[in-house]
């Protein structure tokens, strides 16, 4: 292979996978190929957000001048993708070669192959026309990174919630101890009428107001871009017509008003890691739950979150040219299809589990789930396949994320699921990636928590005035 980026096998392949190109072995076999040519030129990448905060990502590619050059193109914009939905940006600077500038100009364009993520990261959540800034290295902005605390607030009487596209958790909290959870299952995203999602969610609330003698503040998470209490963008609220969508935009705050007391909603992603900081009374937290989607969030070294996006959903962990197409990017190999219902939902027709269709997506997992508690092959395969999938990608997130923690959670961890996942992702680590073996700590937390910890963690969100 002389001009693509060359895709590696894996040392351990998904038993229903056997095209899975791991991103992380990819990029380390590039890097590997310009030290032994030793021709290596920087390639900085800046990406800005709408606060003035500004990320930067250092590598190194090929001279314009090289022959393997065009391998640049592959591996720059699956750089510029990732980063983009970890750390979000309506601004992207690209400080080296002209070519890899102008492709990726090219791409993130109106009509450019990666259109869905110009109108997303512009208009949608920084509410700026995208920007590619092709330069110099030396023209590429400083770092200016901000961090904030979040949460850790355990005194009172306190609700929190936690919006998945399957089911709605919430729970009931008092100094820091929950007394009552509750999953219902619901279905936001094919709703068109916001007052759907309203009332669902008052109806989960006053249900936890019921337990206690009083509230005294209500934290939630959701999977979405969530900014000042308002979702910028949100799966749960596909359906909705756009014109109608600001009802949705200030529905947190109507909620907020109508119960009276502080209320605080951030990614899910977030409250995910927050979760596991605080379990795990430590760090450098990367919090990966696996239910309707994939959501992350990370805690820093110092205890706090960043400005981040976090939206590994839509991050590419695969480099199969053929890998599957995320249906809302139209994007290849990125996590949702890879850890969550919908990888478990794609694999399961290859070992003969016919899911019935006229059910819910909580229900369809969960019929799933019985035949691998009962022992069926198939749907064991099902989830080591997960497991192989998340050691590559933790590889991946590492060289991103400045990691102590790895705490994987969600509906898609319960029961024996959850194990395979987490021997499977501890195989890979050990075997491939014996440094970070070494450094970083992958774990499950216990079953009650692996389903509702993120609404008792969202619940420590607000302060009370």
């Amino acid at each position: 292979m002389t001009e693509s980026l060359k895709f590696v096998k894996p040392r351990f392949v998904p038993p229903l996978d056997e095209s899975f190109r791991p991103a992380v072995l990819a990029n380390r076999a590039f890097q590997e190929e310009i030290e032994d040519a030793r021709v290596g030129v920087p390639l900085l990448l800046g990406l800005e957000r709408a606060d003035g905060s500004v990320s930067r990502f250092e590598t190194k590619v090929f001279p314009d001048t090289h022959p393997r050059a065009t391998a640049n193109l592959t591996y720059a914009e699956r750089l510029v993708k990732f980063l983009l939905w970890q750390r979000g940006g309506w601004k992207v600077y690209v400080g080296g070669p002209k070519s890899i500038g102008n492709y990726i100009k090219k791409c993130y364009a109106p009509d450019g192959e990666r259109a869905f993520d110009f109108y997303f990261m512009g208009e949608e959540v920084y509410e700026k026309t995208f920007t590619v800034v092709p330069c110099a290295p030396s023209k590429v902005p400083v770092e200016q990174e901000r961090e904030q605390a979040l949460g850790r607030h355990l005194d009172g009487y306190r609700i929190g919630f936690d919006l998945g596209a399957s089911d709605l958790k919430v729970s009931a909290v008092v100094d820091g101890e929950a007394i009552f959870s509750k999953e219902i299952e619901w279905e936001p995203r094919k709703q068109t009428d916001p007052q759907y999602h309203k009332d669902k969610i008052m109806a989960a609330l006053k249900m936890a107001t019921s337990k206690m003698p009083r509230v005294d503040a209500i934290g939630g998470s959701s999977a979405g871009v969530y900014i000042n209490n308002r979702p910028m963008v949100a799966s749960l609220f596909r359906g909705i017509p756009k014109e109608r969508f600001d009802e949705v935009r200030n529905m947190f705050l109507r909620i907020r008003d109508e119960m009276g007391v502080p209320l605080e909603i951030v990614n899910d992603g977030e409250v995910t890691a927050l979760a596991g900081s605080m379990a795990l009374e430590d760090n450098g937290v990367l919090g990966i739950a696996l239910g309707s989607s994939e959501a992350a969030g990370y805690v820093t070294l110092r205890g706090n979150i960043t400005g981040w996006l976090n939206e590994l959903a839509f991050a590419p962990v695969d480099y199969n040219p053929d890998a599957p197409i995320e249906e809302w990017s139209g994007d290849r190999g990125c996590g949702a299809l890879y850890f969550s219902q919908q990888c478990v939902f794609r694999l399961a027709p290859k070992v003969g589990i016919e899911v019935p269709g006229d059910i819910t997506d909580a229900q369809k997992l969960k019929f799933v789930q019985e035949k691998l508690e009962a022992g069926h092959e198939g749907a064991t395969k099902i989830w080591q396949s997960m497991g192989y999938y998340m050691g590559y990608a933790i590889a991946h997130y590492a060289d991103f994320y400045k990691l102590k923690h790895v705490l994987i959670l969600g509906r898609c961890t319960s029961g024996k699921g959850g194990h395979l996942i987490l021997d499977g992702a501890n195989e890979v680590l050990k075997a491939e990636f014996p440094e970070l073996a070494s450094q970083i700590n992958i774990q499950l937390p216990d079953e009650k928590s692996r389903r509702v910890g993120q609404s008792i963690a969202a619940a420590s969100l607000p302060a009370i005035n």
